[in-house]
């Protein structure tokens, strides 16, 4: 079961999801729109490892806008801080983003319970695209969770992403044992 517009904003005014900055215009009748932050990142290496720290470089999006490049994995963040205490959280694309031929998430769409910050976007493209800061790239969805939750996201000791700045955060793979 996906939460409705009247219930994304009953959850709100619980604090049980929080997002901000909030425009009611934004909200669609089961998803919030979510705007591309001003700053991308990509990484510094041409080849990552899994099992080092791939470091990042950030740029911020100029009013001209940034042209995104085939075969480069781009790091973007989204304008909207995020907080989601008692529902699983999904980032989808929107579907003029897709049109466009981006991609905003290689695999990590779902968040977790407890999650609390900007989503870190994987940003992919199959032609040349012009990027701007505040567009809309994605839609949030919340789904219920069935029974309780031990420890949330924000409280796990192991919790890698969570409190995410308002820029990009690189791949923290390295940090996982294996």
């Amino acid at each position: 079961m996906i939460l409705s517009d009247k219930r994304i904003l009953e959850e709100m005014e619980k604090g049980t999801i929080v997002i901000t900055p909030f425009d009611r215009s934004r909200l669609g009748s089961n998803s919030y729109d979510v705007h591309l932050g001003k700053y991308l990142a990509t990484y510094e290496a041409a080849e990552l490892d899994a099992k080092k720290h791939n470091t990042i470089k950030h740029f911020e999006i100029g009013e001209e806008g940034f042209i995104l490049q085939p075969n480069i994995l781009y790091l973007g963040v989204t304008e909207e801080y995020t907080e989601t205490h008692s529902h699983v959280p999904f980032l989808e694309g929107k579907s003029s983003t897709g049109r466009l031929g981006i991609d905003i998430h290689a695999t990590a769409g779902k968040g977790d319970v407890g999650f609390c910050g900007n989503w870190t976007l994987e940003i992919s493209v199959k032609i040349p695209v012009k990027v701007y800061a505040g567009m809309p790239v994605g839609q949030l969805i919340y789904f219920p969770v069935e029974g309780e939750i031990e420890v949330p996201y924000n409280k796990k000791s192991n919790a890698k992403y969570s409190g995410q700045p308002n820029r990009p955060v690189e791949s923290m793979m390295w940090k996982n044992k294996f």
